[in-house]
């Protein structure tokens, strides 16, 4: 049915055809729609009987007029004939269309933007317009709506006397523009087809329940503006029914078809509604997200800011409880000074008390012989004088030989030196009172570490050692092939040595070869801080030449370091890890390596003759090393050079002065190679895909050779060795940055 109305819809007008004409280009037009058309061509020096001519909406084929104009073209029965039968059975199915006879125009253009345009084409775009044919509504619509506007400014004037609320309640209440009473009546329902809102009584009157009124379509009460179509703003009483998509705004179909818009592309008003309606939704769930959002999070603000408040208030008490007991602890301190004070002041002052009565009393004697002695002076008989100053003069030399022994022991610069108050540091200590905060980082001193083919000996040192309450040394297997940050954020991964309280650590029970990661990290009560990792790496695994592997026809010395040729040695018995055949003149280590990396040496002392490299232990015995499959050797045959595997031979270059060969096993990066340790030359390299441990093999046909094993790794290696990481240290960068972001510890006030 939808498809059939649209192929029954006026370009013009979008309604349904209204005794359509059949114009030559076998489209069909309203005769209306034609007159307007023509109106429209009009002016004051262009009759409208003088237009001759005028274009197809539909297809621009332009349309020649005869005299008789309109009139002149053929009215569309058929067409005509279908419209009437279409709305016949739209009117009996239960979901009839409204009817489309357009209402008279509104008094005045209204003119809207697009928002307003949407809530009112929500309410029924597809029915606006149009009015039941033979309604009784439409014989009283000017009279009702004439005493609806009377009672409108009734209702303004008294407005006056009332409050704001009371207005605007007023304001909205929607009165039935069908009543004739004053004031009328609340409206209970507006009927969209009628363009009209009715008080219950009215509605029953006007809307009995019956054909054709069941069709119509009845809503809550809406303003009259809402229900009534909007009018073009440049073609007078002409209703809005198009888009133009290029001005963005509301057009009438005049103005599509000789209007400025002609040439603009347009859209529906339900097309144009639709698409607003999905993008405004859209737009409005977006905000309404972000709206949630943004109160989520402001939740969260408003929960730290209470924190920070609770957080403050607990450490202002634990600062006020701090300062109280260290003020506690100085009362106590001076109260415990000044009774030492007032016990030394008692104790010299009672001293000094026994000597002032000492004193006085040897001045008491002595005043009393200086009397006697002053009497004795004034006799002048010799007889006499003599007889009494003998005594005198005895008392008096003995008084003057005692004085020293009667001096008082009285220091009159007593300061009370031994009472020296000095609080300097205590002061300096004061003053620097502050929040404890996580010690800065530790600092791992790799020229001071140490290591072992089992142990590494990592020291490190603080800036803060005295703020630090312990230390703890995380280490893990560095491969140089490690996603870093995921190799930091696996516990599994890591072994973790806590509570150390040295700066220093050894870590035992490692991997021989094998490099390893290390970092230390400083804790206090304030958080704890990370140092930069530190590469740190095992010696080689040491071993020896294992006996029971030896040809019969070499000997080992004592220590089992040192291997010759002798065709003289006694006879051993055969086993199956012994070398055999004719010239197999070799030995083996008595170490398995299937991990780390690993680096031993060859003296070769005069040797001429030998082949030194590693082995599967499923190697044969019975053949030269390198000419199968599980063995790689580097080999001197008098003066030539060569690397062999898998019974295939190459030349390589060498000093004939070679007397030290290196050989480094690097299990986990899958290579050996050879170096002459004397000129830190490098000889060779088999890049190797290990798939079973390997042993060290020794083969030689004259002289003899001894082995070093468990050494470092040495210089020369290494510096090759970061040429090819480079990589590797940019990873650990990397690790040490993460690191650093995770452990810095935030503060405990927010």
């Amino acid at each position: 049915m939808e498809t059939l109305e649209s192929e029954l819809t006026c370009p013009i007008c979008l309604e349904l055809f209204e005794d359509p004409l059949l114009l030559p280009c076998a489209h069909s037009l309203c005769f209306n729609c034609a007159h307007r058309i023509l109106v429209s061509h009009c002016s004051n020096s262009k009759p409208l009987e003088s237009i001759s001519a005028f274009q197809c909406p539909t297809c621009r084929y332009v349309i020649t007029l005869n005299h008789r104009g309109l009139e002149g073209l053929k009215r569309n029965v058929t067409l005509q004939n279908i419209i009437d039968r279409f709305q016949k059975a739209s009117l009996s199915g239960p979901n009839s269309p409204t009817e489309s006879r357009r209402l008279p125009p509104p008094q005045r253009p209204y003119t809207a933007t697009i928002s307003g345009t949407i809530g009112t084409l929500g309410g029924g775009s597809g029915t606006s317009g149009s009015s039941a044919r033979g309604s009784p509504a439409t014989s009283s619509h000017s009279h009702s709506l004439a005493n609806h506007s009377n009672h409108t400014n009734h209702t303004n004037h008294n407005n006056a006397n009332h409050s704001p609320a009371v207005i605007a309640k007023m304001d909205y209440r929607i009165s039935c523009q069908f009543c004739e009473q004053d004031p009328p009546r609340e409206a209970v329902k507006t009927c969209v087809t009628c363009e009209v809102s009715y008080c219950d009584r009215c509605l029953r009157a006007t809307h009995p329940n019956k054909k054709p009124f069941t069709s119509h379509r009845l809503v809550e009460p809406v303003p009259d503006t809402h229900i009534r179509g909007l009018t073009c703003m440049e073609h007078e009483n002409e209703k809005v029914n198009m888009y133009c998509m290029v001005d963005d705004q509301l057009i009438c179909a005049l103005c599509k078809l000789v209007g400025r818009h002609r040439e603009h592309q347009v859209c529906s008003l339900t097309e144009r509604f639709d698409k607003l309606k999905q993008t405004l939704e859209n737009n409005l769930t977006n905000l309404v997200k972000r709206n949630s959002e943004l109160e989520n999070q402001m939740a969260k603000l408003i929960q730290i800011c209470q924190q920070v408040e609770v957080n403050t208030a607990m450490h202002e008490a634990k600062l006020v409880e701090e300062c109280d007991e260290l003020v506690e602890i100085i009362r106590q301190r001076k109260q415990v000074i000044a009774v030492k004070i007032k016990e030394s002041k008692v104790m010299k002052l009672r001293k000094l008390a026994q000597q002032i009565a000492n004193c006085r009393q040897c001045l008491e004697r002595s005043s009393a012989l200086i009397t006697q002695a002053e009497q004795s002076l004034k006799e002048n008989d010799h007889a006499r004088f003599l007889q009494t100053a003998r005594n005198v003069a005895e008392r008096v030399a003995m008084a003057t030989a005692s004085s020293q022994v009667l001096i008082p022991d009285v220091n009159l610069n007593e300061a009370f030196d031994n009472f020296a108050l000095d609080f300097s540091r205590e002061k300096k200590i004061l003053e620097g009172l502050d929040y404890l905060t996580a010690p800065n980082p530790p600092s791992i001193r790799e020229e001071l570490c140490t290591a072992s083919h089992d142990t590494i000996t990592v020291h490190w040192t603080s800036e803060d050692e005295f703020s630090v309450t312990s230390y703890e040394l995380q280490y893990t297997i560095y491969t140089g092939q490690t996603n870093f940050i995921s190799l930091y954020n696996s516990a599994d991964s890591w072994m973790i040595v806590p509570n150390i309280k040295q700066n220093h650590y050894t870590v035992h029970g490692l991997q021989s070869g094998t490099r390893y990661i290390f970092f230390v990290k400083a804790i206090n009560q304030a958080g704890s801080r990370n140092s930069e990792p530190a590469r740190l790496k095992t010696n080689s695994q040491p071993f020896k030449l294992d006996p029971k592997t030896a040809h019969k026809k070499l000997r080992l010395s004592n220590d089992c370091l040192t291997m010759e040729k002798d065709e003289s040695s006694l006879k051993k018995s055969h086993t199956p890890e012994r070398f055999s055949g004719t010239g197999s003149y070799g030995a083996a280590g008595n170490v398995f390596i299937d991990s780390g990396c690993h680096y031993w040496e060859v003296l070769l002392g005069a040797s001429t003759w030998y082949a030194i490299g590693v082995a599967y232990k499923s190697a044969p015995k019975n053949e030269w090393s390198g000419k199968n499959s599980s063995s790689w050797v580097f080999s001197r045959c008098n003066n030539n050079f060569m690397v062999r595997h898998d019974g295939k031979e190459m030349l390589v270059e060498a000093s004939l002065q070679l007397r030290r060969l290196g050989v480094l096993l690097d299990y986990d990066n899958n290579s050996l190679s050879f170096y002459d340790a004397m000129s830190s030359q490098h000889i060779h390299t088999f890049e190797i895909s290990f798939l079973l441990p390997v042993v060290p093999t020794f083969m030689i046909w004259n002289k003899s050779v001894m082995i070093l094993s468990g050494l470092p790794v040495p210089d020369f290696v290494e510096v090759e060795g970061r040429n090819k990481g480079r990589a590797r240290n940019m990873h650990i960068t990397v690790l040490f940055k993460f690191m650093s972001t995770q452990s810095f510890t935030r503060s405990s006030v927010n």
